[in-house]
């Protein structure tokens, strides 16, 4: 029953729920290498890299900023610094969801075995970039970003340097939401030595740097359409995309960030599935 419990809280931790952000992104990636959808199969496997990775990486980021977390009025009753895990048991479940990630990797090809370990080291190496960049969020935005191109590699074998249009498009969409994100930590990163964008530029420049960010994220989206010669109903999944981001920067300012775990949890959930509906229903609807 404690392992049990500890488990459960692992999972809240982790927020596991929250591997929909990149996975319709990854499904994206994977319908486009097959022309429609792979085999069931291999679309099982890519889901079960996908959430094995991400909570690898996640449990590991909670174990590596442990003692800081506890020092963050904000984060202090997360699991570690509250006392209700043990640093013992995250690693544990670290190494254990990698091990899961290299085997499924593994049963899909072996481009995909052979660039795995690359994998999870970018997604460890984030939880460190605070600590010497201001441009944390770029990492993270790249650790999201793979998702798709890794999903093209378990299809084809190989990478197509078009989904990397993709995987740029997802590392500024990530980026810019976690700026807005940051700014509720502004002053406390400052104070503690952290680097992030607001605490180094302010929130005013945050919240035009990511506006920025998501500006680029539209352009390599349309990009990705003219690549892959995808039709309108595509397009019109890029324009619902683009009215989902408006609306998530309106719902916060520099001045007003109550509202920021709307923009941030709900809307980017919501974003991803809706570009991943419209390009799966495209590439059907033209399939022969």
């Amino acid at each position: 029953m404690t392992f049990l419990r500890s488990v459960k809280i692992t999972l809240e931790m982790i927020r596991w729920e929250h591997s929909i952000f990149a996975l319709p992104f990854a499904l994206t990636g994977a319908m486009l290498a097959a022309h429609g959808w792979p085999s069931l199969a291999r679309l099982v496997w890519i889901v079960i890299c996908m959430v094995a990775a991400r909570s690898a990486a996640m449990a590991f980021n909670r174990w590596v900023d442990a003692d800081l977390d506890a020092v963050n009025p904000r984060t202090r009753t997360r699991a570690i610094p509250a006392g209700r895990l043990s640093r013992r048991f995250a690693a544990g479940f670290t190494i254990a969801m990698s091990a899961l990630f290299l085997f499924g990797a593994a049963e899909l090809n072996r481009l995909a075995l052979l660039l795995a370990p690359l994998v999870l080291a970018i997604l460890f190496l984030y939880s460190f970039t605070k600590r010497f960049t201001r441009w944390s969020h770029l990492f993270l935005g790249l650790a999201l970003g793979l998702a798709p191109s890794g999903a093209w590699i378990a299809v084809r074998g190989s990478l197509d340097p078009r989904i990397l249009v993709l995987t740029a498009a997802v590392l500024f969409w990530v980026a810019g939401f976690d700026v807005l994100y940051a700014c509720q930590d502004e002053a406390h990163d400052r104070s503690s030595g952290l680097l992030s964008v607001p605490a180094t530029l302010g929130t005013g420049v945050a919240f035009l740097l990511a506006r920025t960010m998501h500006l680029a994220m539209l352009a390599l989206l349309l990009w990705l359409v003219m690549l892959f010669h995808l039709g309108p109903v595509a397009l019109i999944g890029i324009a619902a995309v683009a009215l989902l981001l408006l609306w998530e920067h309106l719902l916060v300012s520099p001045r007003d960030l109550s509202r920021l775990n709307a923009a941030f949890f709900t809307m980017n959930g919501v974003i991803s599935v809706i570009f991943f509906l419209f390009v799966a229903t495209d590439l059907l609807l033209r399939k022969p």
